[in-house]
């Protein structure tokens, strides 16, 4: 990329500071845009999902690599159970839904105690040998007694189609039906998932993010203290696909030490480490054997970080000067925090990122571990909290003496709690992605860009004053 004009900023520069030139271009459709990623992970689609433990779980990992992303289990969740989600990402299928599925005998409160964790908010029942035998919907079970079993309340013997359905013929089944979604069975009749109208849609749109033996793909996390190497080592086994040290700090002896303790079991998948904001910091971690480097200090929406500490550094000048470091070393950089809009996506991968991670713009989804909570008005949300937090620093201390533990909680960068509320018109993930992948399809054709390499390569940024940001927002109401 390069600046309007050559100019030159006078200061660091945020994702609102700046604006991109549109340019001639060859490129008539968005559809035309391939949005794979360079940093061999594999992603069709630049989008992580941050280690937070508020965001990313396996119902997360599942959805985001199904349509291209990848992402990271935090590396305070047990190994054993990193090997258990990463076993069952792998096992799910890579176009229909895993379902929801209840016996004939459970109860209607039973069933919209586990509908939340589907944007759909359906279940499928199923007899003994798991055939479909009704389908239930949140809408079906409005007014309903809890605790009527859900026999009684299901739409019974409902559509099916095979689960190895080419999307565009599910589509049209499903269209032709007047139905949302239906059961996809094997040549038994057994259930193997839930196909969607918009799922069989998107399925069209997004190639699944896979590894060597075309399951889908997920990463884990590592921290840099304990036993770096046995943790790793362990993860690799568990079969991750991406392994990712992190620590606020990365540019830091414990960061070097760990990356070296990592290469040396020679692992083959990329090593991701960060995080940091300097060309300095990025080619030190290169160096010591990172394929990606992480960047960024403090954007996060539940990090602290800049007004505990007045350390960080905004994040658009971090990614552009990281990445550029990067790149002269056959190298690449992921974007990490600070987008809350499609365009900031946009703005990271034309400063060079090959990825761009997310974390609390994807909390207050379906998909996201927390449970479904509803404030006095009535309005769904998701607690969230910082991975530098009190509610953090508490879980992964548990194990810890009373002691340590108070000692270590003296000391917080992050927000324990806060309300991600749902957006009623994008609640799942997959509504975030369409809306994120439209924007930077969008983006590309501007530029007149086929793939993200043209994009970095064509992008023209400008930059402006809080007046030129302010005057390309949209007004929801007349002025």
């Amino acid at each position: 990329m390069r600046f309007l004009n050559d100019a030159v900023a006078p200061h660091d520069l945020t994702y609102d500071d700046v604006f991109m030139v549109p340019r001639h271009s060859t490129v008539s459709s968005r559809y035309d845009v391939d949005l794979s990623t360079d940093d061999g992970t594999g992603a069709t689609l630049p989008l992580v999902v941050a280690n937070m433990t508020a965001v990313a779980g396996r119902r997360m990992a599942e959805t985001i690599a199904r349509r291209g992303g990848l992402t990271v289990l935090p590396q305070d969740i047990p190994t054993d159970v990193v090997r258990e989600v990463t076993a069952w990402v792998k096992g799910r299928d890579l176009v229909v839904d895993t379902p929801i599925t209840l016996a004939p005998t459970q109860t209607v409160a039973e069933a919209l105690s586990l509908m939340p964790k589907r944007a759909h908010r359906a279940a499928i029942v199923v007899d003994a040998e798991g055939r479909p035998v009704g389908l239930l919907t949140e809408k079906g079970c409005a007014d309903v007694d809890r605790f009527a079993q859900v026999r009684d309340v299901m739409v019974q013997d409902p559509v099916s189609v095979p689960a190895e359905i080419d999307p565009r013929t599910g589509f049209d089944l499903l269209d032709r039906a007047r139905v949302p979604l239906a059961p996809a069975v094997d040549a038994e009749g057994r259930l193997v998932g839930v196909l969607t109208r918009l799922g069989a849609l998107r399925a069209t749109v997004y190639r699944p993010a896979v590894d060597v033996q075309g399951r889908l793909a997920v990463a884990a996390a590592v921290g840099v203290n304990g036993d770096v190497a046995g943790k790793a080592a362990a993860l690799l086994e568990a079969g991750v696909d991406t392994l990712v040290i992190d620590t606020a700090h990365g540019h830091q002896d414990r960061m070097i030490q760990a990356l070296r303790a990592v290469r040396a079991l020679d692992p083959r998948v990329p090593v991701v480490a960060g995080n940091i904001v300097s060309a300095e910091g990025t080619r030190e971690l290169i160096e010591a054997g990172a394929d990606v480097v992480k960047v960024g200090v403090g954007p996060g929406a539940m990090c602290t970080t800049r007004m505990m500490t007045g350390v960080g550094r905004p994040q658009f000048s971090a990614v552009l000067e990281c990445s550029l470091a990067a790149r002269e070393l056959g190298k690449t950089v992921w974007a990490d925090g600070g987008v809350r809009h499609p365009r900031d996506v946009a703005l990271a991968l034309a400063a060079g990122a090959s990825s761009v991670m997310v974390g609390s713009w994807f909390a207050g989804t379906h998909e996201s571990p927390g449970d479904l909570l509803h404030d006095s008005e009535g309005r769904a949300y998701k607690s969230s909290f910082g991975m530098a937090s009190a509610r953090a620093v508490a879980n992964r201390t548990s194990g810890e003496s009373a002691f340590d533990r108070a000692r270590k909680g003296l000391y917080e960068e992050g927000i324990s709690s806060s309300r991600m509320y749902l957006d009623p018109q994008r609640p799942g993930v997959e509504d975030l992605i369409d809306q994120i992948a439209a924007g930077v399809r969008s983006s590309c054709t501007y530029a007149g860009a086929a793939n993200l390499t043209e994009f970095r390569e064509r992008a023209v940024i400008g930059i402006q004053s809080a007046a030129g940001y302010h005057e390309g927002r949209p007004l929801s109401s007349s002025w």
